[in-house]
């Protein structure tokens, strides 16, 4: 198998010191959120009534800041290349469409509506299972290629199921959100909804697409360069929301630290899930490991940048659907590099019993 990359579809360099470390800078946002929230309640309160059409305009300029750039390294043009590897392509659409979001519905109505229920607010329950929905509903566009890079992932099959995903993601997310939300008996209103896909999908992947263009007419080393630039811009931004969303979430933590517990239980039952899932049906099929790792990441995380946009559009600030799709950030890095750690050191076993 050729896993040359051409120069169009490089594959971005392994993860930095500021990604490796997106946890403890995440935990500090919250404790920074937190404070200044009970220390300066005015001027947070301010940039909450900063809203038009329910669309905070701050935040939104921050999601703006933070999607553009990731989506700047998808090419739609890899899309010719899905048939090469159809039975991969086969079982991420499988496990992303048609397994995630109803798992994590299922997961969120065990644990949240049931098993930690006596212990947590009974007002916010249904914004939970909310915030867990949005989070499941939404693949991983950017960090998957990290973690494609780390388990030598095929990369130009990493960036077709990427593009197909985002093209799918475009049509999909406001109906599986909808659906989802409807069976948990949560109300959703649709203008808000489509509102929040238009602005957070589609206006950034024109936005992006035609930046992309316009870069590449400068020639590779160009757009490479611009993608350094403008890296950090999307960690700083999610940092910067964070702050706001725990200034606003500051008093219901306080109050139940413990939330933030109750809430990882779903997300990373679903990630180890979904990733070995993933995994064992690409191996069960003969794909090869450099195809099945990658099919099998981006399955396990998450459009976690989307889901906070949509999280706080949806129900705002303070809900527990923003504090839900937060969660999922906290986490991720960790998780990710564990499953990471899992796929590379079990190639053996992988090889040994792919059929062919």
């Amino acid at each position: 198998m050729d896993t040359t990359l051409p120069a169009r579809a490089a594959a971005p360099a392994p993860m930095s010191l500021f990604e490796r470390w997106l946890t403890l800078w995440v935990f500090l946002c919250i404790v920074a959120g937190i404070a200044l929230g009970q220390l300066l309640p005015g001027p947070f309160q301010a940039i909450g009534r900063m809203e038009v059409a329910r669309v905070n305009l701050p935040v939104g300029l921050l999601i703006w800041v933070m999607v553009i750039p990731m989506l700047l390294k998808v090419d739609f043009g890899a899309l010719h290349q899905v048939r090469r590897h159809w039975k991969g392509i086969g079982v991420t659409l499988f496990v992303n469409w048609l397994v995630k979001p109803f798992s994590m519905a299922l997961l969120a109505w065990i644990f949240v509506r049931h098993v930690f229920a006596p212990w947590l607010p009974a007002e916010q329950l249904d914004s939970y299972v909310a915030g867990l929905i949005l989070l499941a509903a939404a693949p991983c566009t950017a960090m998957v290629f990290v973690w494609s890079r780390l388990t030598n992932g095929h990369p130009l099959f990493t960036l077709s199921q990427v593009a197909l995903n985002d093209t799918i993601m475009v049509f999909a997310f406001a109906p599986i959100v909808a659906l989802l939300l409807g069976l948990s008996a949560i109300t959703v209103p649709w203008d808000t909804l489509v509102t929040s896909v238009l602005l957070y999908i589609v206006i950034p992947v024109i936005v992006a697409q035609l930046w992309r263009k316009a870069l590449l007419r400068r020639g590779q080393a160009s757009f490479d360069a611009a993608l350094a630039k403008i890296g950090p811009w999307s960690i700083t931004a999610l940092l910067a929301t964070l702050v706001l969303l725990f200034a606003f979430q500051g008093e219901a933590i306080l109050k139940q630290p413990l939330v933030i517990a109750m809430l990882a239980v779903p997300i990373l039952i679903q990630v180890f899930f979904n990733s070995a899932l993933a995994y064992g049906l690409n191996r069960r099929l003969g794909e090869s490991h450099s195809v099945a790792c990658p099919s099998a990441l981006i399955g396990a995380s998450n459009f976690f940048e989307l889901a906070v946009a949509a999280a706080i559009s949806l129900f705002g600030f303070e809900s527990g659907a923003a504090l839900a799709t937060v969660v999922g950030v906290l986490i991720e890095v960790p998780v990710m590099l564990l499953v990471v750690r899992l796929v590379n050191r079990s190639k053996a076993w992988y090889e040994a019993g792919a059929c062919r």
